[in-house]
């Protein structure tokens, strides 16, 4: 083997997955004593040495932050970069940007790439795999090798660290009251499976306010979107999906728990000769590109992504440099607040 042994490497050689190399090269108990050997025997053979993150950090820093996010087209990841980076250089800091894809494998071999020394601490939103395997072994020994972790947007109750989030419940309310004032009866959710953090608990702020306001909720009414699918697929399958739970309800009124959610409800429902908003009121998350020229512009929850990555850069700067460790089991959780940004797809609430 000429080329430098990775995990990537010795699971294509052992043909199994990354996170098993990870795990039995750590002792894990998840893995059985034939299959520890055997990943053990493979390292020892090619030389391969874990990273020495503790040490690494022990001896010098890098001022350099670690950003993993799960995809780069979306317009709130990038104004959240923006806002990473903006803050970071001006504490003397910079940043290199990780793309898991939302791949729980990519998300292991971004994490085992970048700390080798090459950087002081990682800001991530986790990827929608890691989140569906509920596996968070890569971040724990991260965090117990030395390196700081900040979570933001989607996070992990499970794990002790920083993060920096909106109050996803209390804006999902807003936006369906707005629905709800505005004089929609049947108000429909577009969301995600469970699994997804973010989306289960917009889902909880849509059903608070329908009760709140003695509204039966109707299971029916909710669409949740099957996201394990190729990107080549996704969009026709999401359309399609959208299309059928429109032909199939009465409804007057979609909150979407992300951007291009609700633009494609708008694509979908316009074709199938609906007026918006005379016909069906949508509001969708994130105040992205997408909604400010989509047809008519999309009512909108800003998350005010580029804050969000400033709160991010401050806490973990904030933490390498921090030399007291009675800091260490002092994690914050900031709330960023969020606005409703009205456009041409909701109606004026005295209308």
């Amino acid at each position: 083997m000429k080329q430098k042994p990775t995990l990537k490497i010795i699971a294509r050689e052992l043909d199994v997955s990354i996170s098993t190399v990870s795990k039995a090269l750590r002792d894990s108990k998840e893995i059985s004593d034939e299959t520890k050997q055997k990943v053990k025997a493979f390292a020892k053979l090619y030389n391969y040495k874990p990273n020495n993150i503790a040490l690494s950090l022990k001896n010098r820093k890098t001022k350099t932050l670690g950003v993993i996010i799960p995809e780069i087209v979306h317009h709130f990841f990038t104004t959240v970069i923006s806002g990473i980076e903006d803050y970071a250089n001006q504490r003397g800091y910079n940043v290199i940007v990780g793309l898991s894809n939302e791949s729980f494998d990519q998300e292991v071999l971004n994490l085992e790439m970048l700390a080798n020394g090459s950087i002081d601490g990682f800001i991530i939103s986790v990827a929608k795999e890691t989140l569906q395997k509920k596996d968070y072994h890569h971040l724990r020994e991260t965090i117990d090798q030395g390196i700081p972790i900040v979570m933001f947007d989607r996070v992990l109750n499970e794990i002790s660290c920083d993060k920096v989030v909106v109050d996803d419940i209390e804006t999902s309310e807003k936006a369906v009251q707005k629905l709800i004032d505005s004089k929609a009866e049947n108000i429909a959710i577009i969301t995600t499976e469970d699994y997804v953090s973010v989306g289960k608990l917009r889902t909880q702020g849509y059903l608070k306010t329908l009760i709140k306001n003695e509204i039966q909720p109707d299971e029916s009414l909710i669409l949740k979107i099957d996201d394990h699918l190729n990107e080549e697929d996704h969009l026709e399958k999401l359309e399609q999906q959208i299309k059928e739970f429109l032909e199939t309800k009465n409804i007057d009124a979609i909150f979407a728990v992300n951007e291009l959610y609700a633009i494609t409800a708008m694509k979908v429902a316009r074709a199938m000769c609906y007026k918006i908003p005379e016909d069906l009121q949508v509001i969708g998350f994130t105040d992205g590109v997408l909604s400010k020229h989509a047809y008519p512009p999309l009512t909108t929850v800003s998350q005010h992504g580029k804050e969000m990555g400033k709160q991010t850069a401050e806490l973990l700067i904030d933490r390498l440099e921090n030399e007291s460790k009675e800091a260490e089991d002092q994690y914050k959780t900031v709330i960023v607040k969020t606005d409703i940004i009205e456009r041409e797809t909701t109606k004026s609430i005295n209308s």
